[in-house]
């Protein structure tokens, strides 16, 4: 039985066993994600500006606990070799994400960056930052100048939620080398297509091989027949 959503508020919440979806599109309704161990996520599909070209979203925030705990574990796998000391956490969704891998961890806390400026932040602690869900607002991403003491001289890993554009991760990465910290990995639960490496390369050609995710989604494209399939 295909455990599917059928209404907006449905995704994200089912984690089907392994091969309950077909993974070979063209896909209409949603996009099938798997996990490592094999088990699939149904992800809406989000037409880009134009509506020739779609991606498949992910909302961590609206997931179900079981889903956030799998996502969790399975990104805290992956990046566990690195012997990472403190995780830190890209608001606003990839604070969901930081959070819980930092316990998967065996963490007692992570550092949790922000966007908003608390009176006592330093602005020279602080870069801009962007996204693509909200590319018209321009904000500041803040380090809170108490939290310097727990990563200095650790191994620290970056986490957001889903990297995209780049452009958050890429604000992240330029704080922490503000704070003179260089994480040792950079993680997500997805990849989105693969948009990001540019963005990522052109602050440092090492960061595109830290980045760890627990799966990666394509760039789609409208067929003729009425469904979508990836680029490439």
């Amino acid at each position: 039985m295909n455990c599917t959503p059928e209404s907006p508020h449905e995704f994200w919440q089912v984690l089907n066993p392994p091969g309950n979806l077909s993974r070979h599109g063209p896909f209409r309704d949603f996009y099938v994600a798997e996990l490592p161990d094999g088990r699939q996520l149904a992800l809406p599909i989000r037409p880009l500006a134009g509506g020739a070209e779609a991606l498949a979203s992910l909302i961590i925030n609206q997931a179900s606990f079981a889903v956030q705990e799998a996502l969790a574990v399975a990104l805290a796998e992956r990046i566990a070799g690195q012997e990472i000391d403190v995780v830190v956490g890209v608001p606003t969704l990839g604070l969901t994400l930081a959070s819980a891998v930092a316990q998967k961890l065996g963490h007692s806390r992570y550092v949790p960056l922000g966007t908003s400026r608390k009176f006592w932040y330093r602005d020279e602690l602080s870069v801009p930052l962007s996204s693509i869900t909200t590319p018209a607002q321009l904000k500041r991403l803040y380090i809170d100048p108490r939290m310097l003491p727990l990563l200095s001289g650790r191994r620290v890993a970056l986490i957001d939620d889903v990297i995209s554009s780049g452009a958050s991760i890429a604000a992240g990465l330029r704080l922490m080398d503000v704070c003179g910290i260089e994480p040792l990995a950079i993680g997500a639960a997805m990849l989105q297509s693969d948009r990001w490496r540019e963005r990522l390369d052109a602050l440092d050609g090492k960061w595109s091989g830290r980045v760890a995710a627990v799966f990666a989604t394509p760039l789609l494209t409208w067929t003729a027949d009425g469904g979508w399939t990836a680029v490439g």
